[in-house]
């Protein structure tokens, strides 16, 4: 399939006009998700699309249309749209084209051909064993929330009358289950995962047994007392928050102004153990690519260097707007113009487990889980407030599980709040690396 859209975006740059700036990318994707119920499937979708997005640029006025097939016809048609959409144009002096900047393409081993050939039965028969492993493993769960595999086969080609010649192939696949433990008349739930390239890769009993885990050890919890205590946030949690952090240091938020940092570069905003980074070249992150969607090579950009604001990531619109150059950060569909955004962000990890960071630690909060974490952080203050369950910490220990209460700070002061970085790295279904996270002083209000 790269073969066939590296010639179909080469023959629609190869008819730019004199004075036009033209652009082709063309993607083919195929998503498989896979839901069962007691045994039996509840939810299945098997998805291909493909299409080509064709951008002109002229006088500075910018022209896009697209075509949801690689039928040459459809893609002529597009190409006229396009060229014709660019004469309503508004002019923008910074309107263009990615253009070769000399960074070479970081070779990685993200496409696993083998998982487009493996039977719809056997994906079915592992979600249908990741439900019956987690309800065997422990006789506390009553049921499973959900149980689900998911895979997605991605291949994208770029070529630019700039000279831009770039393509990427990804595979991914992912188990994910969701347990309810019950006693008496209490019901707590708990989730687990598997991620991989290849579906050989994936681990359903482990996925079963943290699901099973994460659920049982929450029986029993109740409301904490208000207070200000340590928290150490779970891999899955710090990915979340990572992932909102990562939006701060967005081109387009610093152009908007919405972002936390857009006037402090090279001041000191977190503990001098941060180091948070984008870089989808890391072939273990699960959203690795080797191009962004402008053509250009990804690359790992410093956002955070020792504590200090390094940087912020760009395509080439917002690159050129803030005098800098794009970092290859664009991200885009076949469907709509460049967008900028961290691919893959992550912290330099530390080196020890998160037992051992909670041994350091006489009173505090292990949290699990939180809900709504999305819709309780404002991004452009950088508060937040959200429901959190998770277990005490005392004397070193876990101890009595806690729900039903909210934790609330700013995303600006748990950086510098944060007192060490686990080395636990998990890497997850999502654009965010996870690890343990110890953090000093968070409000807890519970009763």
């Amino acid at each position: 399939m790269i073969e066939t859209l590296n010639e179909v975006v080469e023959k629609v740059v190869a008819q730019a006009k004199p004075g036009e700036a033209l652009e082709a990318v063309a993607v083919h994707s195929a998503d498989t998700e896979i839901r069962v119920y007691e045994g039996e499937i509840e939810q299945f979708s098997a998805a291909e699309s493909q299409g080509v997005g064709v951008r002109v640029i002229v006088d500075n006025r910018q022209g896009f249309a697209y075509s949801g097939t690689l039928d040459p016809e459809a893609i002529s048609e597009a190409l006229a749209e396009a060229r014709d959409n660019a004469t309503f144009g508004s002019p923008d002096e910074y309107l263009g084209l990615a253009e070769p900047d000399g960074v070479e393409a970081v070779e990685l081993d993200l496409f696993k051909p083998g998982l487009a050939d493996v039977p719809t039965e056997d994906k079915i028969a592992m979600a249908i064993e990741l439900e019956r492993a987690t309800r065997a493993a422990d006789d506390r769960i009553s049921g499973i929330e959900s149980a689900e595999y998911a895979d997605s086969i991605v291949a994208s080609a770029v070529a630019t009358s700039t000279g831009l010649r770039n393509s990427s192939q990804e595979t991914g696949c992912f188990l994910t289950s969701y347990a309810m433990a019950a006693e008496g008349d209490e019901t707590q739930t708990g989730f687990g995962f598997s991620v991989g390239r290849d579906f050989d890769e994936l681990d359903g009993a482990q996925a079963a047994e943290d699901a099973a885990m994460r659920a049982t050890r929450l029986l029993g919890a109740v409301k904490p007392e208000t207070e200000r205590l340590t928290v150490v946030l779970d891999p899955f949690v710090t990915a979340q928050f990572l992932s909102i952090l990562a939006g701060s240091f967005s081109g387009e938020a610093v152009l908007k102004g919405y972002s936390l940092f857009a006037d402090r570069q090279g001041e000191t905003v977190a503990h001098p153990t941060i180091t948070l980074v984008d870089d989808p070249t890391r072939p273990e992150a699960f959203s690795a690519t080797s191009t962004d969607g402008e053509g250009l090579a990804t690359r790992r950009n410093v956002l955070i260097n020792a504590g200090v604001v390094d940087g912020f990531v760009h395509n080439s619109y917002t690159g050129r707007r803030t005098g800098t150059a794009s970092t290859g950060s664009a991200v885009r569909g076949f469907a709509n113009t460049p967008g900028v955004g961290c691919m893959a962000v992550s912290l330099d990890p530390g080196s020890r487990t998160q037992a051992e960071l909670i041994s350091d630690i006489d009173h505090g909060v292990l949290i699990q889980g939180v809900s709504g974490l999305h819709s309780g952080v404002n991004p452009v203050s950088g508060d937040f407030s959200t429901g959190a369950d998770g277990l005490m910490i005392r004397n070193g220990e876990v101890a009595e599980p806690v729900r039903e209460f909210t934790i609330a700070s700013t995303l600006q002061k748990m950086l510098t709040d944060v007192i060490e970085i686990g080395g636990d790295v998990e890497h997850l279904p999502m654009s965010a690396t996870g690890l343990s996270l110890a953090i000093g002083e968070v409000t807890v209000s519970g009763t």
